[in-house]
């Protein structure tokens, strides 16, 4: 049995008619079960290499089936994965194909495992923020977003972390609902751990955040 078989023999019908009726993007859904699937990616894993697992998760996302997309993220979320170069190429062509947030946030949870191993992958964040498509911009701010919930911060992660700050200011006044809930989230986690940053952050720059989103970000200070 092929691993798209596998993933088929474990499709509900039912969930797979609501899931298109919700994300409303066309493309084929198995409706599987959320713990049937990290199940299956976590067994697949484990019993393949690191070459392996990259050219299966681009079998998965070439498949365009839903669940298949978000397993092949899924297989390349291992924190400590060397070398990693392979998989953070996969994701940034992935990026730019994003059309819906189940799919979007799975890629990104990958991506940021991939920025944290290696900060010299900040110069992609910064291309993704540019993009037309809104999931790729969303997903530049949620692939630095560990570096908001340090609390014994390291030299290189606080100027990585200071990069990530610079690098939103360009897209706080960015129209998508997705992105700035994205940002909102990013600040709210920066105020549990660094409160003073949080609030120099949204003192300076608060006229040109979106009003709700000010709001949101301001909940833990």
């Amino acid at each position: 049995m092929t691993y798209i078989e596998t993933l088929r023999s474990k499709a509900n019908d039912a969930k797979a008619i609501e899931a298109l009726e919700y994300h409303k993007t066309e493309r084929v859904y198995l409706g599987i079960a959320l713990e049937d699937l990290e199940a299956l990616v976590a067994e697949w894993r484990e019993n393949l290499t690191i070459e392996e697992r990259v050219s299966l998760a681009q079998e998965l996302w070439e498949s365009d089936i839903h669940d298949a997309r978000i397993a092949a993220a899924k297989l390349l979320l291992q924190a400590r994965m060397r070398p990693d170069d392979s998989a953070w190429d996969a994701i940034c062509i992935w990026v730019e194909e994003l059309d819906n947030w189940a799919i979007a946030d799975a890629v990104a949870k990958s991506a940021e495992k991939r920025v944290m191993a290696d900060f010299t992958r900040f110069e992609a964040l910064e291309s993704w923020l540019q993009s037309k498509n809104s999931w790729a911009r969303r997903t530049a701010i949620l692939a630095s977003r560990p570096l908001a919930k340090k609390n014994h911060i390291k030299p290189a992660e606080r100027e990585a972390r200071d990069a990530a700050l610079d690098l939103m200011v360009d897209v706080l006044g960015d129209r998508n609902w997705h992105v700035q809930k994205a940002i909102a989230s990013w600040l709210r986690d920066l105020a549990k751990h660094d409160a003073v940053l949080a609030r120099q952050f949204i003192a300076e720059y608060g006229e040109v955040m979106r009003g709700y989103t000010r709001k949101d970000a301001a909940q833990n200070l």
